[in-house]
């Protein structure tokens, strides 16, 4: 419908007492705004609207707080204001302290472009920051901007969108075997020598076993639930919920790790339901850096023949490989190590030389036991056949004529017993 006469069909113009004229709109967020500035003239103001409003018509609108709101307020703001864990919170807090606001904190929302994204990346790599914290800032500094696309619609696009920036190669973390471990656990002052079997053999990780109280130990079921993890936060320790809603499990424990942490308990703990499972010296909570201290750590690595910068966290790795060589599906592996998603679960499931020796064995006692029952109708059959040569010949002819001789069976597949075959004759004698 054409806008009546006098009347204009998006936005309104007035007239202000300074003579000058004020053009006015209502964007497609309901809010009514003006233009940052007066016309000289009614035509300059209805040019002006008719950009904003084919901006509006294409998509292309941004409201215009976005081009007066800084980084630096809105990311500290969304960090303040975001549902994290406090070791989270911190470690989002360095994030945007070291690597985003000194760069980029001054800047509008809407004046950040994927060429500034870009530049800005290179300049933390050139100034030393390692990949994996240049990646983790450009995923946090995505996540903020797609809050202003999203949620704000300050912007209209986040030019966090680069392909790349959000991944880095990570080398495949060694993994102890169970040898290594036992001989590690040896090296370990008594009363730690536990900790180092059950983190191996439970797959929990630091927080969680440091977390552990004696009610969350079922010795007779050879379980332990975690509930809680501890944090170290800059200032303080402090125990809450575990990482996620996964991690919030039970674990049974294999009897190797049972039996050290029945021998812990009735050593090292008290008999109070709420005393902690494994602290110091003085039955303070552990702190990954007194621990390594306490325990001599690098020299215990050695002495164990543990591989070059192997870390408390890898023993993880070696529980949720021994699960994995069980069979054990990708569900049963979340549960135990948990984790909600898949990822790491088919990370642990990945061929390794050793699992693939134990099948290519249990192939061979299948591939030995069907071969016998598919050679043993054939030592039948040969049997019969020399009985029928004994025979008088008048019995094997007729008018002077040889029998025809049966079409042969097909061989059999070795699965059911059928005719047997050379080669089935062959891996029985093997």
């Amino acid at each position: 419908m054409a806008a009546s006469k006098g009347r204009r069909r998006f936005g309104n113009i007035r007239r202000l007492p300074s003579g000058r004229f004020q053009a006015r709109y209502v964007g497609p967020d309901g809010l009514e705004r003006k233009a940052p500035h007066t016309f000289e003239t009614e035509r300059q103001a209805a040019k002006w609207l008719t950009v904003v409003e084919s901006e509006i018509i294409k998509g292309e609108w941004t409201a215009p707080e976005a081009g007066e709101i800084k980084l630096d307020a809105y990311g500290r703001k969304w960090i303040a204001e975001r549902k994290l864990q406090p070791r989270t919170r911190e470690n989002y807090e360095d994030l945007f302290r070291l690597h985003i606001r000194p760069h980029l904190g001054a800047l509008a929302l809407g004046a950040i472009k994927p060429q500034t994204i870009r530049t800005w990346r290179r300049n933390l790599l050139d100034g030393g920051t390692t990949e994996p914290q240049a990646v983790k800032a450009y995923s946090l500094l995505r996540a903020i901007l797609n809050t202003a696309v999203k949620e704000d619609e300050l912007i209209r696009q986040n030019p966090c969108r680069i392909p790349g920036y959000d991944r880095y190669h990570t080398p495949e973390r060694p993994v102890a075997t169970v040898a290594q471990v036992l001989a590690l656990a040896e090296r370990m002052p008594p009363r730690f020598g536990a900790l180092v079997i059950v983190a191996a053999f439970s797959g929990l990780r630091w927080g969680e076993l440091a977390a552990l109280r004696r009610s969350d130990v079922d010795l007779a079921a050879g379980t332990v639930r975690v509930p809680r993890k501890l944090a170290a936060l800059r200032s303080r320790m402090e125990f809450g919920p575990p990482k996620s809603v996964a991690s919030n499990r039970t674990v049974t424990l294999p009897s190797a790790a049972r039996t050290a942490l029945a021998e812990h308990l009735a050593e090292y703990v008290g008999e109070e339901s709420e005393a902690l499972v494994f602290t110091g010296d003085k039955g303070a909570v552990l702190r990954s850096g007194n621990f390594r201290r306490a325990v001599g750590w690098a020299a215990a690595l050695r002495a164990a023949g543990m591989p070059e910068g192997f870390h408390f966290h890898d023993l993880r790795h070696t529980g949720n490989n021994l699960a994995a060589a069980t069979g054990a599906s990708t569900r049963d592996l979340m549960h135990r190590m948990g984790h909600a998603s898949m990822r790491a679960a088919l990370i642990y499931q990945h061929a390794n030389s050793e699992r693939d020796r134990e099948i290519a064995d249990a192939m061979d006692r299948r591939i030995v036991k069907q071969a016998k029952r598919a050679a043993a109708p054939a030592k039948a059959s040969k049997t019969k056949g020399k009985a029928t040569k004994e025979q008088p010949a008048a019995r094997r002819a007729t008018n002077g004529t040889k029998l025809k001789r049966p079409a042969r069976e097909p061989a059999s597949d070795g699965t059911g017993g059928a005719t047997g075959t050379p080669m089935a004759r062959k891996i029985k004698k093997s």
